[in-house]
């Protein structure tokens, strides 16, 4: 099958549900009862498959973690209450006190406040090195030691739309035997395949993509089995980020509709990307499938579309961006992406406000930068708006 149908059919619930619903059920339930003491104690030390407490595993969230781990092309997968649940699970899984993770920068703003406020207090070293050219950037300052656990990365990085090069950062991770997890949210399965290109951990947030319609709060790590029993052990049991069953019902759903939203999302975005070049107060358009991306090669090479994100800078900075986002009216000005409404932000003082402006100008994150994240309204509806928000900069 091809991963349009993949993502529709997955594999039917109606052949193992007793009732033959085509749609999982929701098992809201936090408790499940044992056969006997001794069916009980098996289910503890792991003897038997089974459920014992929601937080340990629910038949709903399985259900999702699996269809996932099959579209993702992963052995195994686990749904977390947050993207940030799993992305911080992701890392204490394989970090401990007087490791070091190696990241990407630029990274979404959620993740750079928690390697700059909580991963330190527990003794993690992060270095940093640029995502444009993250493999030759971590050579060449040496960045791998002995106690290098983990690669961390983002791509496309957020909010740059700066790409990394996957199959050389994996293969000199590798060469060093460090697992490298990706944080794929802005592409998704469906335009990117990491696992395939030698990544060991895929991290989403499926608040965006996954879900759709900004409804859920959510997140997902898929791997192999023998991380996935790692991530389990070290962390996620014992720290409890687990999914809900309804928000796994949730994102069932909307991994549904994921292929006709992307492709009316991207069909969108190429031509919008395109108008804001033709714009004399823009300054800079980033989009991953546009010539003039610096990396456009490697967008080819390892996406297979641009998906709906697109960053552009604004001449005249950060008093600029705040004229031009107050005088949208369809448009909403509002964090998060990846859903059928046309969300649009000022990273520099919203999603990545926890970059201090030393930080922003390190990461390349200019104060003229807006984000725009295209739905799937009528593509002149959206230029249109836009259209006001330059209005207002005459």
């Amino acid at each position: 099958m091809k991963i349009e149908t993949k993502i529709v059919v997955g594999d039917r619930i109606d052949k193992r549900d007793p009732a033959r619903a085509i749609v999982p059920p929701i098992y809201l339930s936090a408790v499940y009862s044992f056969e006997k003491a001794e069916h009980g104690a098996e289910l503890f030390a792991g003897e038997r498959d089974g459920y014992i407490y929601t937080r340990l595993g629910n038949p709903t969230v399985e259900e999702f973690e699996k269809k996932m781990a099959m579209l993702e092309g992963a052995e195994c997968g686990l749904g977390f209450a947050s993207g940030m649940a799993a992305i911080s699970s992701t890392i204490l899984a394989f970090c401990g006190a007087g490791d070091n993770v190696i990241v990407s920068e630029p990274i979404y703003g959620g993740t750079f406040a928690l390697l700059n406020k909580v991963i330190p207090r527990l003794g993690i070293e992060v270095r940093w090195a640029k995502t444009s050219d993250f493999a030759n950037d971590i050579e060449a300052k040496g960045l791998i030691d002995e106690r290098t656990k983990l690669f961390l990365t983002e791509t496309p990085a957020n909010p740059t739309l700066d790409l990394v090069d996957l199959k050389e950062t994996a293969q000199l991770a590798h060469k060093h035997g460090i697992p490298v997890a990706v944080d794929t949210t802005f592409a998704s399965f469906y335009l990117q395949r990491p696992i395939e290109l030698g990544v060991d951990v895929v991290v989403y947030s499926t608040t965006k993509y996954i879900g759709g319609h900004s409804d859920a709060v959510g997140g997902v790590v898929l791997s192999s089995a023998e991380h996935m029993r790692q991530i389990k052990k070290n962390t996620v049991v014992d720290l409890g980020g687990t999914m809900s069953p309804f928000s796994a019902f949730i994102f069932l759903r909307g991994l549904q509709t994921l292929a006709v939203r992307i492709d009316r999302m991207q069909e969108n975005a190429i031509k919008i990307a395109r108008w804001l070049e033709s714009r004399p107060e823009v300054e800079r358009v980033y989009y991953p499938f546009l010539e003039s991306h610096p990396q456009f090669e490697l967008a080819k090479r390892q996406m297979s579309g641009g998906s709906g994100i697109i960053t552009f800078i604004l001449k005249d900075g950060r008093d600029a961006g705040r004229k031009f986002l107050d005088k949208l009216e369809l448009l909403i000005v509002a964090v998060s992406l990846g859903a059928v409404t046309t969300l649009i932000e000022h990273p520099g003082s919203m999603t990545h406000s926890a970059y201090s402006a030393e930080n922003l100008k390190k990461a390349g994150i200019d104060e003229g930068l807006i984000r725009l994240s295209v739905g799937i309204e009528n593509v002149d509806d959206i230029i249109e708006d836009l259209e006001r928000g330059f209005e207002a900069l005459k």
